[in-house]
């Protein structure tokens, strides 16, 4: 990742949320071609995070980004259809293992009727083991999502 890494880290744990709307334009230049992942998308859906820790942080970041897209896009921003219910520890911080056990009953939809019969695309900032977008894609679509897209802005 370097260079791109060392951004998402900045944004995340240094109080620099303005990196927030480059790495939206990175991704948007990056994927621009990419008709397939914008075909017919209706929302986007930023992964939450916990109450307390976004309090802590002051912002989202995956949020922000999200916004950003939606703006760029010109799609509706579901911003609070998920939720983190259960705060667990940063999935860098654990093994692999533990990163798929601590997801389950992390996250839940808030107004299911939201995503009913809709294409979304839902965002994070990194794809390490895919649990969490695995996660929320699986819930997205329990609540009736017709389509989950995943866009992350890096991959470990």
């Amino acid at each position: 990742m370097g260079k791109l890494k060392e951004i998402i880290l900045l944004c995340k744990f240094h109080n620099l949320p303005i990196l927030a709307e480059g790495l939206a334009k990175f991704a948007l230049n990056a994927l621009a071609h990419e008709d397939a992942l914008w075909w017919e998308l209706e929302a986007i859906v930023p992964v939450p995070l916990h109450p307390k820790r976004e309090r802590e942080r002051g912002y989202n970041h995956a949020q922000m980004i999200a916004k950003k897209l939606a703006e760029y896009r010109d799609v509706q921003l579901l911003d609070k259809q998920l939720v983190k219910v259960k705060n667990v520890p940063p999935q860098m911080s654990l093994a692999m293992e533990d990163r798929l056990r601590s997801v389950k009953g992390a996250f839940a939809v808030n107004k299911q009727e939201e995503v009913k019969d809709k294409v979304v695309l839902l965002i994070d900032d990194v794809f390490t083991t895919g649990s969490t977008v695995g996660e929320c894609s699986r819930l997205l679509l329990q609540a009736g999502a017709r389509e989950v897209r995943a866009l992350t802005i890096a991959q470990a």
